[in-house]
This record gives structure tokens, sequence and C-alpha cells, in this order.
């Protein structure tokens, strides 16, 4: 009973240590990068900050309707992904514990036939977005 929280609690430590030393890395920025951007700070949180902002237009104060278009497809494309991903573990886990019963199987596999042809709707409807907008409404606009 020990042995199993000693190695529980090592493996927590050891994961922790993983995900806080980058924190620690103290390297600094080329000269490159200086002249680039003078802005640049070297504070992870900063940084994060500065990406979410090249997005914004600065000239009008706001984004433009391709851009919060593109933002709100995104997310919900993003949202049907986990949906495909959580699918798919259900069916996997359904078919696993099926114990030889084929009507759990044959429905796992069914499950797992419409979750990929979703995803493939859902990549199809990217692309037709993907192209209509960056093609067509961007130049219009």
């Amino acid at each position: 009973m020990k042995k199993t929280i000693f190695k529980q609690i090592l493996m927590l430590l050891a994961l922790t240590a993983i995900m806080i030393i980058p924190y620690f890395v103290f390297a600094e920025t080329s000269a490159a990068a200086v002249v680039i951007d003078e802005t640049a700070s070297s504070n992870p949180m900063t940084m994060l900050k500065t990406i979410g902002e090249k997005s914004f237009n600065k000239e009008t104060n706001e984004n433009t309707f391709v851009e919060i278009a593109g933002l709100v497809v995104n997310i919900a494309l993003s949202i049907l992904g986990v949906i495909f991903i959580v699918l798919m573990i259900i069916a996997g886990y359904t078919w696993m514990m099926a114990s030889g019963n084929e009507q759990k199987v044959t429905e796992s596999k069914s499950t797992i036939k419409r979750a990929i042809i979703g995803l493939i709707i859902v990549l199809a409807s990217w692309a037709i977005w993907n192209l209509i907008f960056t093609t067509f409404i961007d130049q219009i606009l």
C-alpha cells in the first residue's frame, strides 16, 4: 500500500517538475528579435497576450467581418473535433467491453463509421468555407 502511494507521489512530483522547469529558463533573445519587435517581452504571459493582439485591426480598433466569422467557424469546428474524439472513445470502449456480444460490437462499428462520416463532412464544409471566405468575400470587403 505504501509503495503505491509513494510511486504516485513521486510521479506527481516528476510531472509537476516537468511543467514548471521551462519557466526557469532565462535564455537571452537574439539581436534580430530585438530589432524586429522592440516591444517584445520575455515574459510568457506577455507573449501570449501579444499573439492575440496581432489579429486586432489597430487602424479601426475593430476586427473585420471575415476575422470574426473565421473565429466563430474555428470555434465550432474545434467543438465538433472534440465531439468526434469523444464519440470514438465511447465507441472504442463499448467495443472493448462487448465481451463477445455481437449486437454491441456492430453498434460500436456503426458509431465509428458515423463519426468518421461526420468528420469527413465537417472537413469538407471547412474546405468550402475557407475557399469562399478567403477568395471571394475577403476580396469584396
